[in-house]
């Protein structure tokens, strides 16, 4: 695992600096590949987690396949923390100081819980550029990693956790947000 996110995390400084070396792909302004591309995924995945927390009955929070994982209400409470944790990280930003939520408070108290850290995202990361991915940052235990490693860091664990939160659904006879048809 970690050899696949330095080696992705080498490929996106690399794009940065190839983007670069090419002039930024006009526009006049410097160019931020990495960046936006995060800022997009990030609004994507706040609609898709949020929704997907909405979808599931209130009385199905406590569900989970095994023993061994998450209860779907601890998902959506790693979601939150890590949201704060990840997003000031990655902007060089305190996170809020939140009161802690927990798996055993509500549904709609998890929600807003959910979506207030993607809007702390949303204003975290939107001054970040593609200009210091190579910067070295604090992270989980004391171990630096690049800023472009814990964006890889970051849009992974959104994506794993929205595919959990898919499963954990369609276990329960729901649609996951993404598998509902759309209108055109």
């Amino acid at each position: 695992m970690n050899a696949r996110v330095f080696a992705l995390a080498v490929a996106v400084g690399s794009l940065a600096q190839l983007v670069a070396a090419q002039g930024g792909g006009g526009g006049g302004g410097p160019q931020s590949p990495v960046a936006d591309a995060l800022r997009v995924n990030e609004q994507r995945m706040a609609q898709n987690l949020v929704a997907a927390a909405e979808e599931m009955p209130a009385d199905k929070y406590g569900f989970k396949p095994t023993p061994a994982q998450m209860s779907f209400a601890k998902v959506v409470v790693h979601l939150a923390e890590g949201n704060d944790y990840l997003c000031g990280t990655i902007a060089g930003v305190k996170a809020p100081e939140r009161a802690k939520v927990d798996t055993t408070d509500t549904k709609d108290k998890l929600v807003a819980r959910l979506r207030e850290t993607f809007q702390f995202c949303d204003t975290a990361l939107a001054k970040v550029d593609d200009s210091k991915l190579a910067e070295q940052l604090p992270f989980f235990g004391g171990r630096p990693a690049s800023r472009a490693s814990v964006i890889l860091i970051t849009v992974g664990d959104w994506a794993d956790h929205y595919s959990q939160a898919a499963n954990y659904l369609r276990l329960n006879g729901h649609l996951p947000p993404t598998a509902k048809r759309q209108n055109p």
